[in-house]
């Protein structure tokens, strides 16, 4: 009996809590979240779930932890631009990836505000700011944005790849059909969405997203 357990004992030192943590990962990448649960993390670790629990409480904790991976790799492969602007756009559009290629972490970071992965973030563009030289009193508002727009953005977009992926719908054909609706709206109700039916066949994501980033960098300029 003794044996037994000292055996137990070493198989839950050597379970570390990275490798808890990466084995998450692989689930949630390749069966989503509701994918993630203590049994299958067990038999893909060959372990029991206690020895889990001796180093993560919960699903929720282990979701922000799995999230805060991602983030932490993320930002540390981010290259500093050689400005405060060409570094927010850098960590914009990485994150961005970042969520797309993970769509989980989009609502991970939405479950977890005010814990590290979101505190990662949004220090990594409070100190952009700071050296835009923007007024003290709006750092938190000028921060708040662009990790609101970031998030929201980054997140909407990894949703709708993944429902069409989950449809199987190719993107090309999915615009082309939308666009053609578009265009045959009431000209009267919708001249908007008219006039932009054919940026909307063609446009690109990731062009679309730095543009939004620019156009709140402009407004921190214009502001200054």
């Amino acid at each position: 009996m003794v044996k037994k357990a000292r055996g137990a004992q070493r198989r839950e030192e050597s379970l570390s809590r990275d490798r808890i943590i990466e084995a998450s990962i692989e689930i949630l990448d390749s069966r989503g979240e509701d994918g993630l649960t203590f049994r299958a993390l067990a038999e893909r670790l060959a372990t029991g779930p206690g020895a889990i629990y001796w180093h993560i409480a919960n699903k929720s904790d282990l979701l922000t932890a799995a999230c805060d991976a991602i983030v932490a790799r993320t930002l540390e492969a981010c290259v500093a631009g050689a400005t405060p602007q060409a570094t927010i756009r850098a960590l914009a559009l990485g994150m961005f990836d970042a969520i797309d290629a993970h769509p989980w972490v989009g609502s991970a970071l939405t479950d977890a505000p005010g814990h590290l992965p979101i505190v990662r973030i949004f220090e990594r563009i409070g100190q952009q700011v700071r050296a835009l030289g923007a007024a003290e009193d709006t750092h938190w508002a000028v921060a708040s944005a662009l990790l609101s727009y970031v998030l929201g953005v980054g997140g909407q977009n990894a949703a709708n790849g993944q429902l069409a992926r989950t449809r199987g719908l190719d993107r090309s054909d999915f615009l082309e059909t939308m666009s053609t609706a578009w265009s045959q709206l009431d000209p009267d109700e919708y001249p908007f969405a008219r006039s932009v039916a054919e940026q909307l066949r063609d446009h690109d994501d990731r062009m679309d997203f730095l543009a939004g980033i620019d156009l709140i960098l402009k407004g921190i300029d214009a502001k200054r």
